[in-house]
């Protein structure tokens, strides 16, 4: 314990370490790969892929980051199927939908690969593919968490802009927040898709179509952004109440002027290091974690932004 201990004071210490899909490879040839379901725009998997190059580094181990470059989810069932097939020490994936990833990753299980899901999904989905743990954020209760917070705010209404609709994680932090204010999510959700120009101008359209609206909800950087641009453009930066989940470079500005309320952090640093500590530790001397990992929901508000602005879009 001691030892891990020291391994996440460092990492939360050292400098940015460039991003790579792999570190040396160890002397025992231990390999551990991450599959995520994110495609190559989305920069918030950056902080991922730090946290798993500085876990391989640690570790002495071989890691690599793959990923569907466009995000299909299809195309993500292949990529776990070819790094079953690579014959890894471990595999951890996220498990952003279980009826077209559960198989492929199951069937990584039963060839004997050790699994850990991060990220999405939830404990129960990963004890039902056969992975050993979990490591992550619940999200439908961290939406719930977040309307419980909005709702003793005053919010009633509000806007959820899903970038990312495909994936039902998303979903579930929109419907969470829904349930947290007691209203029907209904129409309060937009499929905005990942375009910065179209999810600004849709956020536009839906306030200018709803100006009754208290409160707008983004999912992560890719929809938050073009959002605080949007708000400039209309007038309601710093009016209209909002919150976001993730971080990034543009969101902690946006908490520091006062135009987010707040950012829903999931620490995803830890999503991606921590299961590369714990397989490591498994192999090596058959030692495992007696239950799964929260990484999150944690507020992050304008109080205490000096660490997550400092290490904002790499560590945090």
């Amino acid at each position: 314990m001691n030892s891990l201990m020291k391994k996440l004071a460092l990492a939360t210490a050292v400098a940015a370490a460039p991003l790579m899909a792999a570190t040396t490879a160890s002397a025992d040839g231990e390999k551990y790969i991450l599959v995520s379901h994110a495609p190559d725009s989305d920069s918030w998997w950056n902080t991922i892929k730090n946290g798993i190059a500085l876990a391989g580094d640690q570790m002495g181990v071989e890691v690599e980051y793959r990923n569907p470059p466009t995000g299909d989810l299809a195309d993500m069932a292949r990529i776990i199927e070819q790094a079953a097939a690579s014959g890894p020490n471990g595999i951890i994936t996220t498990l952003s939908d279980y009826d077209v990833l559960s198989g492929p990753i199951q069937a990584a299980v039963d060839s004997g690969v050790d699994v850990i899901i991060m990220n999405s999904g939830t404990p129960e989905q990963a004890r039902e593919v056969g992975a050993l743990m979990y490591v992550g954020q619940p999200e439908y209760d961290a939406g719930y968490a977040a309307g419980l917070r909005a709702k003793g705010d005053g919010v009633g209404s509000f806007l959820c802009v899903n970038h990312y609709i495909s994936s039902p994680s998303s979903t579930e932090r929109c419907q969470g927040f829904a349930d947290g204010l007691g209203v029907d999510l209904g129409n309060q959700m937009i499929d905005s898709g990942q375009d910065p120009s179209e999810i600004k101008n849709k956020v536009l359209a839906y306030l200018s179509a709803n100006p009754e609206t208290d409160a707008v909800l983004t999912l992560g950087p890719t929809s938050a952004d073009p959002t605080l641009l949007a708000l400039d453009e209309n007038g309601l930066a710093g009016d209209i109440y909002f919150g976001t989940f993730d971080l990034g470079e543009e969101i902690v500005k946006g908490i520091k002027a006062g135009t987010i309320n707040w950012g829903i952090d999931q620490q995803p640093f830890l999503q991606a290091y921590l299961p590369v500590v714990v397989l490591t530790n498994y192999h090596r001397y058959g030692v495992l974690p007696g239950n799964n990992i929260n990484s999150g929901p944690g507020f992050v508000t304008a109080d205490g932004l000096e660490l997550v602005e400092k290490f904002a879009g790499e560590y945090r």
